[in-house]
């Protein structure tokens, strides 16, 4: 029998990736917006704290296990910026072309572009789980003004990888989960979790 997961995530991309990996494995992936689950605040200044927050959150509502992921990119130049608040850099509403908009335009004439992506990802068997499965993942690469690639979401376009002279939208699926912060973050997982059938 499968075991099911709420996903504490509404994130398609983000959703389509962790559902790559882990419906293989016999996992039964469902996103919390099955369960009419809103999303969690994310309050704290971390990724792990709103990590554990959003897991607790859907696991609370649903009586299910719930995996989280929180993760973003940490720009050197900008201080970790726009890190815990990536995906609503340029406010609201979230807005992926508007998030690299800005990003680029507060690198202007700055050649410092190293970044990072950086995921962390929680597994709870239950809302007061005392000791939740944690996970991370971080992908080192460069900010470029010009986007390239028409795959992947969020920076993807603009995070371009020197060892492989392409960004991470130019990857295919396969690579990607191979490289990625996620697809590191999901296999130290999948390793802790072992396989449920």
């Amino acid at each position: 029998m499968l075991q099911t997961i709420v996903i504490a995530s509404n994130n398609k991309g983000k959703l389509r990736e962790i559902n790559r990996l882990l419906v293989p494995l016999g996992y039964d992936v469902q996103p919390q917006s099955n369960f009419g689950v809103p999303e969690a605040e994310e309050p704290y200044p971390t990724f792990i704290e709103n990590c554990i927050e959003k897991a607790r959150h859907a696991s609370k509502l649903t009586g299910l296990p719930a995996l989280a992921d929180d993760s973003g990119i940490c720009v050197s130049a900008l201080d970790g910026e726009p890190g815990v608040h990536s995906a609503r850099f340029a406010g609201e509403p979230k807005s992926d072309l508007g998030n690299n908009a800005k990003l680029v335009a507060a690198l202007a004439d700055n050649p410092q572009r190293s970044a990072y992506y950086y995921c962390v990802m929680v597994y709870l068997r239950h809302a007061r789980d005392p000791q939740p499965i944690i996970a991370e993942g971080r992908w080192h690469g460069e900010i470029i003004d010009a986007p390239r690639g028409i795959d992947g979401f969020g920076y993807d376009p603009h995070f371009f990888i020197p060892s492989l002279n392409k960004t991470a939208a130019e990857l295919s699926p396969e690579e990607k989960d191979a490289l990625s912060h996620r697809g590191q973050a999901l296999q130290q997982l999948v390793t802790q979790l072992g396989n449920p059938c």
